[in-house]
Order: C-alpha cells, then structure tokens, then sequence
C-alpha cells in the first residue's frame, strides 16, 4: 500500500498559507507527522481526509487519484480528527452500530459481533449501554479511536490520538496501533515526540506549512551527531545563553535549568557534548522557523 502526496499546497481565506509544497510517500506501517500546533498537521490531516480542497497538488492511495475520487477513499478509510464529537444521549454501542452501518455493514448480527469485538480492544466494552455523555475526555477518545478502525480500513488517520489519555490507555493505544500498521497505512499526527519513537519506523517534521525533515526516526537523530551540547545554568542566565546560542530545549533540573543547544562545533564554556535523541532533532529542525520559547 502506498499514499503519494504531490506539490500540496494549501492557503485559507485569511492568507494563512495552512501547507506549502508538501511532498510525502508514505508507505505500510506507522507513521509520524511532528509538528507544533499551527505547523499543518491537521490541515494535512483534513486534505488527505477529503474533507477539503487543495489549492494544488495531487494525492494518490494505491493508484487512486483521491481528489478526483474522494468517495472511493473513504471506503477504505478510518479517520480519528482532533476534535471529536459524539451524539451524548445514545449508548456507546448504540452510536457504534449506526456508524458501522453507515460503513455499509449491513448484517446485524455481524455488526454486533464486531462492535463488541471493537469495544473489548479499546477496553469499552464493560460500559457499552452507557450514554456518550457519562464518559470521561479519555473515555471519548478511546471511542473514536474504535470508530476509525471500524470496517478493516486500509488508511488510518489519527489526529492527536493520545490526547487525554493517562499512561496505562497511551500504552494499550500504542500496543494497538503497532498491531494495526503490520499490514495498513497508519498516520498518526502529534505534537508529542514520544508517541513517534515508540511506534513509527518512518516520519516527517512540519513546520509552518513546510516539510522540514522526514526518514526513519534514527536516520533523523543521526544527523545531529557531534551536534548537541549541554550546560546546567541557573534560571537568572538563560536569556543570556539564549541570546548567544540556539537553545533547542531547556529543562528544570533541582532548581536550575539544563540547556540544550545546536552547534555544529564545539562552544566551549563549559558546554559536553550529548547524544541527540528524537526531541533533539525535533526542536532543532523546528527552531530555524519558529521562536521555541513561544512553544
């Protein structure tokens, strides 16, 4: 399976240029969309989606031209958007069974079958009779997860997945994720570094509309060997070193601050060098575009 995108580009009403030339060719397996928010993940998200129009560009899932047959996409889709709504006075089972026949499974007793089946993977299924309303943010976005898997879709799109999750439903979304891009297309846009090097053997930074870097996560990283460099300061001198340095990252470390920055060679004062890691990639190919103290 094979998703192509082609010289996308994307501009509101507003003037906000939302995508700029993106080119991507994302292929079986999970795979990463990093940005900030505001960067175009969802926009991307919505386009490939078919929920709206490009300015330009083209889109192509396995040979299908999916601007020019956008009904045929959603066949084969399951989509998980940031901003999921439900009907809040029907059960979960109830809202389920509707979208699977809306899905074009007709059979009752199948779709029953496999809405349970559904909601036992998502751990939902001890309160399947209770009003949509009832659920916790978590709870929610575990039934939209289910629903985006719903009719065995060759492309899934998750848009902010593990938002509201506690640590034990992240894990069980992740463990199910893994599952699912054995043999599908799995997108998973978010702002969280941790979801894409626990699960994604390929990705893309985007920035401001712009694809600023993509590959497998380690290729990625490993660009930026020789330089990461890292200093304890104390809180009262980090403007100082951000004035002088491009300061990727900061962390608060018993009461002073532990400075990551980016420099091609040695800065000396004090500066050790570090192994880079994924977050270290991700802010240093974002903060050529984007102030990061504003993140």
């Amino acid at each position: 399976m094979l998703l192509e995108i082609t010289d996308l580009s994307k501009t509101y009403s507003n003037g906000v240029k939302a995508l700029n030339n993106i080119n991507l060719t994302i292929g079986t397996g999970m795979f990463g969309l990093l940005g900030p928010n505001g960067a175009g993940k969802s926009s991307l998200m919505r386009t490939i989606s078919t929920l709206q129009q490009p300015d330009s560009g083209s889109i192509r899932f396995n040979g299908l031209d999916v601007l020019a047959h956008p009904e045929e996409l959603r066949k084969v889709l399951g989509y998980l958007p940031q901003e999921f709504g439900v009907y809040p006075r029907i059960s979960a089972e109830m809202l389920l069974d509707h979208l699977a026949g809306l899905k074009g499974i007709s059979s009752r007793g199948e779709r029953k079958e496999i809405v349970h089946a559904m909601l036992q993977r998502v751990n939902l299924f001890h309160v399947r009779n209770k009003y949509l309303s009832t659920f916790s943010g978590g709870m929610k976005q575990r039934f939209g997860i289910a629903q985006a898997l719903i009719g065995n879709p060759q492309l899934i799109i998750v848009d902010e997945p593990t938002a509201g999750l506690d640590p034990a439903e992240r894990n069980r979304f992740y463990n199910l994720l893994s599952e699912l891009g054995e043999n599908t297309v799995v997108i998973l846009s978010t702002h969280i570094v941790e979801d894409v090097s626990t699960l994604c053997s390929n990705m893309a930074v985007i920035c401001l509309g712009e694809v600023m870097a993509q590959g497998n996560p380690q290729d990625v990283v490993s660009t930026l060997n020789g330089s990461i460099w890292r200093k304890t300061v104390e809180r009262n001198e980090v403007d100082h070193y951000r004035s002088q340095y491009r300061v990727i990252a900061s962390h608060l470390r018993a009461g002073k601050i532990l400075l990551h920055i980016y420099s091609p060679e040695n800065p000396g004062f004090g500066f050790e060098a570090v192994a880079p890691n994924l977050e270290d990639a991700y802010f240093a190919t974002i903060s050529s575009k984007v102030d990061l103290v504003t993140l």
